[in-house]
């Protein structure tokens, strides 16, 4: 059964993209912010691919729960769990799911690599990440915040924890070349493409002894316990801004000069003509001063300006030809 969904990543996307286009963000600052982007939208996509395996095996069956994108707090530690699944034997995975477009590689060490575009790039190992998860985890069902049913009323069933990496299903997994190399990288074995989820978890279940069938609790139990958990999620809130050294707000654009302005828009205002003065040449319409340039612009068109001087504001009214001026006819 399905508890919770992930929560929507298109907001930080949107936020991420908003700084994207600020005029104070310098080249390197948008390249950085143009990589966030494309990682928290690669982590989207392994995480859906991870949750339709595991809801295409799950989601219909009342002896599992299923979560998806759970962000816990307790004791000034943090775990951001990409999946967790709990089943009717108090069995808690705790399931990161991980993108590479081009591969993976793990060595005998246990240090990860992972390829972008043919370069190989450090990362940190998701075994690790999940273990402290799951001590993250182990520390919330101790504090007592997620009630646990008790066995004859008395004993506290106790879950047990499990660790998984689904590794996106076009990704490819190098592993050291030799057994004994890879035996000595503790975790390996639980690393995985998303669509082997399935197998892996009914051969678990195939090997699992009597004893486990002490813990079975029915589907009200196991729905408890995961909504439980839900009510302790603290959504994750990101201060891009502050993350890439820019200030909160974007800088105010600066203002325009009135002619730059009307360039934007196309249109460049005329400039006012003013009054002429004595013994200068003025506009036949509005009376302002025009200079000799203007009076041999007009002479030189009478049959426009039907031998009139007129300023340039003016000119306009009398851009058509005579016959059709002002409404006149021939």
């Amino acid at each position: 059964m399905l508890i919770k969904s992930a929560d929507d990543k298109q907001p930080q996307i949107a936020a991420l993209e908003a700084l994207l286009a600020r005029p104070d963000a310098d080249a390197e600052t948008r390249r950085r912010i143009e990589i966030e982007i494309k990682m928290v939208r690669a982590g989207v996509t392994g995480e859906r691919e991870a949750a339709y395996e595991i809801e295409f095996m799950l989601g219909q069956s009342q002896r599992w729960a299923t979560i998806h994108d759970l962000r816990l707090e307790v004791g000034g530690r943090v775990a951001q769990i990409d999946h967790l699944v709990i089943n009717h034997l108090l069995d808690v995975w705790v399931v990161e799911s991980k993108h590479f477009s081009d591969g993976v590689a793990v060595d005998e060490h246990g240090e990860w690599v992972s390829f972008f575009g043919g370069r190989p790039s450090g990362i940190a190992s998701p075994i690790e990440q999940n273990r402290r998860h799951i001590d993250v985890l182990a520390a919330v069902f101790k504090s007592g915040q997620v009630p646990l049913p008790k066995r004859l009323g008395l004993v506290t069933i106790q879950p047990s924890f499990h660790s998984l990496v689904l590794i996106s299903n076009r990704a490819r997994i190098s592993r050291p070349k030799s057994s004994a190399a890879a035996a000595r990288v503790d975790g390996l074995d639980t690393v995985m493409k998303a669509e082997q989820f399935r197998n892996h978890i009914n051969r678990f279940l195939d090997q699992r002894n009597l004893l486990a069938a002490t813990k079975l609790v029915g589907p009200d139990a196991v729905g408890a316990i995961a909504r439980s958990l839900v009510a302790l999620h603290v959504p994750a809130t990101f201060d891009w801004a502050a993350r890439f050294g820019l200030p909160t707000a974007a800088p105010a654009a600066p203002a325009l000069p009135s002619a730059a302005a009307a360039t934007v828009t196309g249109v460049l205002p005329m400039p006012k003509p003013a009054p002429a003065a004595d013994g200068q040449a003025a506009c036949g319409s509005c009376g302002h001063a025009v200079s000799i340039a203007v009076v041999k612009f007009c002479a030189a068109r009478p049959d426009r300006f039907a031998g009139a001087t007129y300023c340039m504001t003016c000119q306009g009214r009398y851009r058509r030809s005579p016959e059709k001026r002002d409404g006149a006819t021939t």
